[in-house]
């Protein structure tokens, strides 16, 4: 695991965070220059504390603990998903702003980002499944493990979203290449094509 602490001055560190009052997703990248690395990612359980405010602390320290040690430059939230049950959006959303709060006193802006934006960024098509989504990740980024926590894989997606949007941001402003202007990821074939950087 590469310590964020001693890292590349020119390397940039994005914490994603998949919010959850049973199970939240955390992933950490680095990227330098054109280069994305994954540091760390893994879960946060807490189903067996049966307190909700005892989870809602638990996650704001866990979000303490993250940030101190890797120190990230930026903060990539999954936006909860609108469900029918309004109970668990209410705990979801607790959940979800005491990752905010957290990342707020640790000096951080958080950024949120749709279900839907986070898989579109990341392999083309904003129905993609979770399956299609890390399989994705462990492309461009070397993953060869497997993963036992899907939270941990969209935490990472939210990451990766996260410092896509910045680079086309930026890369709109300065030259506006004709593949930006002129995308289309109606298919995975094109979005490939588009995409060459992502697979490796």
């Amino acid at each position: 695991m590469k310590d964020s602490t001693h890292s590349d001055p020119f390397g940039q560190i994005i914490l994603g965070i998949d919010p959850g009052t049973l199970v939240m997703g955390y992933g950490l990248i680095s990227v330098n220059k054109s280069n994305v690395t994954l540091i760390e990612m893994g879960v946060l359980q807490l189903s067996k504390h049966k307190d909700h405010a005892e989870r809602l602390h638990l996650i704001f320290k866990k979000m303490e603990s993250l940030i101190k040690i890797h120190r990230p430059v930026a903060v990539a939230i999954e936006a909860p998903f609108f469900g029918k049950n309004v109970q668990s959006m209410l705990k979801l959303g607790r959940a979800q702003g005491v990752a905010i709060a957290a990342a707020m006193a640790s000096g951080l802006h958080a950024v949120e980002y749709a279900p839907r934006k986070i898989k579109q960024s990341i392999t083309g098509r904003g129905n993609a499944t979770k399956e299609q989504v890390w399989k994705m990740l462990g492309h461009t980024l070397n993953i060869t493990e497997d993963v036992r926590f899907m939270d941990a894989t969209d935490a990472v997606a939210v990451a990766l979203c996260h410092h896509y949007q910045g680079r086309t941001i930026a890369l709109t402003k300065e030259t506006k290449p004709k593949t930006l202007a002129k995308k289309n990821t109606n298919n995975w074939a094109s979005f490939i094509a588009m995409n060459p950087d992502r697979i490796k």
